[in-house]
Order: structure tokens, then C-alpha cells, then sequence
């Protein structure tokens, strides 16, 4: 196959940050895709067109006092330097230091190594993949943590009030990195792979573009002086850190914090990402509870209402979490049900019209919004093209001779698996086949395995949808794909596809709490190496219950991560499916 490159040494970095925005007012990303750089075709309407002027989700209350920053100076450590460990004996809450790092390894499934690759590499990209974020508004009355009673232990986790210091504390790692550790290439840009929020609430979607480029975020809804969620809720199914009663939590070893509740809505100051930076919707970013899709309205109505509910009888817990997870009911109806038949149970909550959903257009426009910029480009991927055709799907430059192509795979239907429609993966068969004298690199929320999702979207009752064996099969046929990055499971994986490599890693919100930084390099000897390098957040692997500052808090979100019930080892994968070098024949 032909490729047109020049022989250079790393990423021209200057060239690339004004390619995509980062560098000069006016540049943007048609600069190196045309005009059709953001949804579909190489044709479609010019990204020049002015996005709105005026966000699509208000802007959180700010509390009197933000919490603390202590300034400390941050390492350029990865997870092949140390990783958080538990410290303690096996009893039933474990404390975190520092352990062994994760060495590299050499994976030859596709291809053989040659020896004296090192030094004849060429650097074509060089980035960071963030996955599963889940920033949390955990006072929203949509969600559904009662489902914790029947084993299903991620509707509710006891870290994850602590959600935004978490995902703060890993923008500044990334800033801290700078460079790729394999390559020592400057990092060029970051993305994301879906389910940045959790809820599909307006709140969430404030608070991951100011944490994404810079600002001050509140995670708070409703009563601005204090929580109203289920850890101050007397229910003894969570974890109640200000209460010395017995609750499920604490009798698997988690301490009593004074103040945590207090610390936990307080404002957070986030630096941004220095780097330019793409976004990718995942499920969670599109339906409510990252399943239903509301087309009654009553749930966006009892999402901005006063009433919510925290603990439900087992058998309408079992009956719920049976339609949830088998999708019978994709709009919502289990859930309207219950709510309807519990409103006797419910409690008084302060409203907020800020935890109503976002619809497609609100993501997008938010995303447009001049003010949610930080280092670029200017709607992080999407742009008026989007708008006009309704699309979450486009194409952005890489670097040297390398594309990569953003898909939408939430099923609008309903439910969490997902799938691809005709139209999208039409659009990306001719996408493949546009770029097939270049490299690319595909981006989703959803993995192969996890979209069996064929609900048809009511919006488009004639479209059929496709799965991931589909894609897949799509993929191979097109030697230009070097890999298909996505996230979804909450677990590190790579599998080898004949010809590309599937690089799935693990969520920011249950342990190990990872991203994912990924170099492209050419061997220059008929091979490729792809490196993988998985990093954790900024904050200290110990903690300290007595430090509830912005650090301290993303040291204890790691730690209650890792004690949280059914947290194991299945997140950080295998060895083979962490640090890595994947080669490709080429």
C-alpha cells in the first residue's frame, strides 16, 4: 500500500496545534481535513461556519469557600514506575502505597519484532486516550442506587461523590507526562471514548468540559449549602461517612470522615488539559442511566423535581434490574413504573433545573461553545456540520499521514450495549475508503464484544443496526486501520483483530482508575509498533483520612475504589493487556 510521509524523527508538534486550533485564532480543524472535517462527508458544510455563542448547560453555583489546592510538584511517572498497591494485610479495608510498576511487553500476535527497531523508528502520533470518567452528580433523582441491595454494585460505589477531584487529578498527570514514555515523542493531543458524564444531566456535562479545559467546577446540585444524597440519607444499605451507626460500608472496614460530605461539594479548581483535546460520546452521555431512552418525559421531569427515592423493596429491586439488564424495556418504562408506585416512599429533595438531560444537539452545542475551548480545537472534534445533520460521528488529523475516525456507537433506542447504525456505518466504510493511502485509527465507547445492541432507534424505525462482529469484519477489509480504541467495560484488553489491533482501557471511576497514553511508530523495516502505557491520576497512593483538600480527596477516591464491594483484579487486565508494544506488518 502507498503511503506519502516525510522521514521525520517525532510529531512536528507546532504544525499539528495549528492544524487543530490550538495555535492562532483562525486556525482550525478543516485546515488539514477540509471542509468535511467534522461530521460526514469530505464535501459536507464548511466548519467555519460560527458555532453558538451561548453554552447549552448552566453553570454551577460556586460555595463560598473552594477547597484547598496544595501546590506539590508532580512526577512524570506511569504505571511503569509504580502502582498504587494495597499495603496492608488481607482485612477488609486495605490502605494503598506504592507497589511495583508494570513492565512492558512485547506482543507479536500480528507481527515479529526485528531487532535494531529502536533505531530506525519514526513517530507518527503520540496521545492520551481517557476512558469512562462517570463524573457524577450523585444527589440526581434518576439514578437508580437501590439496586445496590440485588448485587448490582455499580449503580452505587462509595467513591463516587469524589468523582471531579478524581478526574482533575488525572488532567494534571497528563500535563505533568508531556511526552509518550516509549518514544519520548511530545504528546500531541487527548480523547476521550465516552460515558464523561453519568446521568445524562446538564450539571455533568458543565462540570466535564470545565475539567476538561479549565475552570472551576462546583459538583454540586440542589441546595447549594449542603448535600442531599444517599449518604446522609439514614438508609444503612451506603456508606454514611458522618454517622457513627453501622452501615453496609463500614462494616467492610470504611472510616468515619467528619467533613466529607461538606468537602465533597465544594468547589474544585481544574488546570485544563494543555494539550488539544477530542471527545467521544458514550452511552451514559446519551441516555438516562446510561440504559433508558425517555420518550415519555417523566423522567426528565423527576429529574429536575423535589422528590427522591433510596431504597425499594427486593423483589421490585430484582424486577428492575432484570428489565435494565436485559433491555426488554429500552425507553424507560420499568423505571417509570416503579417511581409511580413508590412516590409514598420518596423524600423531599431541593429541585434544580440543572440536572435535566442533555439532548444531542445541547452535547454539541455545549462542545461549540467558544468559552469551553481551553487548548482547542474549537468543539473538540464536533462542529457545525454535526448540527446540521445530527450526527455525533466525524474524522480528525493525528499527525504525520494518520487519521482518526470518532464513532457514535449509543443505540438512541435505549439500553447499554450498543451498535451502529446503516447510515454511520456506511459513512465509515467510505471514510476508509478515502483515507486508504494513510494510517487510521478508530475511536468508540463501545468494544466489539459489547455491541449486540439491535434495538432499532425510534427516530428511524427503518434503519437496521449493525454489531461489533460487523465492524470488525469492516475494519479488516481495510489495511489502512491500525487500531480500534475504545473503552465501555471498565477493563484494560487488547485483542488482536488479523490485521489491527482492539485497545480497550479500563474506567477513571472504579480501580485501578486508569488512562491510556498510546505512540504510533514506524520501524521502518515493513512493521509498525503501537505503544500502550497506562498511567494513574496525580494524587498519592497514600491517603490520609484527616486531608480532605482537593489532593487529599483524589488520593481517597483511588482508595475507596479499591475496597469498594466487588472491586477485584479484573479492571487492570493482564499483563499482556496493559504497558505494551503491539506490532503490525506493514
Amino acid at each position: 500500500m502507498t503511503r506519502i510521509r516525510s522521514a521525520v524523527t517525532a510529531v512536528d508538534r507546532r504544525s499539528f496545534l495549528t492544524a487543530t486550533g490550538a495555535v492562532g485564532a483562525s486556525a482550525g480543524i478543516g485546515l488539514v481535513l477540509g471542509a468535511g472535517g467534522g461530521s460526514g462527508e469530505a464535501s459536507a458544510a464548511s466548519t467555519a461556519s460560527a458555532p453558538p455563542t451561548h453554552p447549552a448547560v448552566p453553570a454551577a453555583r460556586p460555595p463560598a469557600t473552594p477547597l484547598p489546592v496544595t501546590p506539590r510538584p508532580l512526577p512524570a511517572r506511569t504505571t511503569l514506575d509504580t502502582v498504587a498497591s494495597p499495603r496492608s494485610a488481607a482485612v477488609p479495608y486495605r490502605r494503598l502505597g506504592d507497589g511495583p510498576g508494570w513492565r512492558r511487553v512485547v506482543r507479536d500476535d500480528l507481527a515479529a519484532p526485528r531487532s535494531g527497531r529502536a533505531g530506525r523508528r519514526t513517530v507518527l502520533s503520540s496521545f492520551v486516550q481517557l476512558t469512562d470518567m462517570h463524573l457524577v452528580d450523585v444527589q440526581h433523582p434518576v439514578r437508580t442506587e437501590y439496586l445496590r441491595s440485588m448485587g448490582n454494585l455499580s449503580s452505587w460505589r462509595p467513591q463516587e461523590a469524589l468523582t471531579v477531584p478524581g478526574a482533575v487529578a488525572l488532567v494534571e498527570q497528563i500535563n505533568a507526562l508531556r511526552h509518550g514514555p516509549a518514544t519520548g515523542a511530545p504528546l500531541a493531543f487527548a480523547v476521550t471514548t465516552g460515558d464523561n458524564t453519568d446521568n445524562n444531566s446538564r450539571a455533568e456535562l458543565d462540570w466535564f468540559l470545565t475539567v476538561m479545559s479549565g475552570g472551576r467546577v462546583t459538583p454540586n446540585t440542589g441546595d447549594p449549602r449542603r448535600y442531599e444524597g444517599p449518604q446522609n440519607s439514614g438508609e444503612r444499605l451506603y456508606w454514611h461517612p458522618e454517622d457513627a451507626r453501622p452501615d453496609t460500608d463500614k462494616k467492610l472496614g470504611y472510616p468515619r470522615v467528619e467533613g466529607f460530605l461538606a468537602a465533597a461539594i465544594r468547589s474544585v479548581n481544574s488546570p485544563g488539559l494543555r494539550i488539544p483535546w477530542f471527545s467521544t460520546v458514550g452511552n451514559h452521555d446519551t441516555l438516562a442511566s446510561g440504559a433508558m431512552a425517555d420518550r415519555s418525559g417523566y423522567l426528565a421531569d423527576f429529574a429536575v423535581g423535589g422528590k427522591k427515592l433510596y431504597a425499594i423493596p427486593d423483589s421490585a429491586a430484582t424486577t428492575l434490574r432484570k428489565v435494565l439488564t436485559s433491555g426488554s424495556r429500552p425507553a424507560g418504562g420499568g423505571l417509570v413504573d416503579l417511581l409511580r408506585a413508590s412516590t409514598r416512599s420518596m423524600r423531599a429533595i431541593t429541585p434544580d433545573p440543572g440536572r435535566a438531560p442533555f439532548g444531542p444537539r445541547e452535547y454539541l452545542t455545549a462542545h461549540l461553545d467558544p468559552a469551553r475551548a481551553g487548548a482547542g480545537p474549537a468543539g473538540h472534534g464536533y462542529t457545525a456540520a454535526n448540527l446540521d445533520s445530527d450526527t455525533l460521528y466525524y474524522t480528525f488529523p493525528m499527525g504525520e499521514n494518520v487519521t482518526g475516525i470518532s464513532l457514535d456507537t449509543t443505540d438512541r433506542g435505549g439500553h447499554f450495549l450498543g451498535s451502529l447504525g446503516t447510515e454511520q456505518l456506511k459513512w465509515l466504510e467510505r471514510t476508509l475508503v478515502a483515507h486508504k493511502d494513510q494510517y487510521v485509527v478508530v475511536f468508540s465507547h463501545h468494544n466489539s464484544w459489547t455491541m449486540t445492541n439491535t434495538h432499532r432507534d425510534p427516530a428511524k424505525p427503518g434503519e437496521a443496526r449493525h454489531t461489533g462482529d460487523e465492524v470488525v469484519a469492516l475494519l479488516k477489509k481495510h489495511r489502512a486501520v491500525l487500531a480500534w480504541v475504545n473503552g465501555h467495560s471498565h477493563r484494560n484488553a487488547v485483542l488482536p483483530h488479523g490485521s489491527f489491533w482492539e485497545i480497550s482501557t479500563a474506567s477513571h471511576i472504579d480501580f485501578p482508575q486508569l488512562a491510556r497514553v498510546i505512540e504510533i511508530a514506524d520501524n521502518n523495516d515493513g512493521t509498525l509498533s503501537l505503544f500502550t502505557t497506562l498511567i494513574e491520576s496525580s494524587a498519592p497512593h497514600r491517603t490520609d483520612f484527616h486531608d480532605l483538600s482537593q489532593t487529599g480527596l483524589a488520593s481517597l477516591y483511588r482508595e475507596f475504589s479499591f475496597n469498594a464491594p466487588g472491586a477485584g483484579k479484573a479492571g487492570a487486565g493482564t499483563s499482556k493487556d496493559r504497558n505494551t508494544e503491539l506490532v503490525l506488518k506493514r
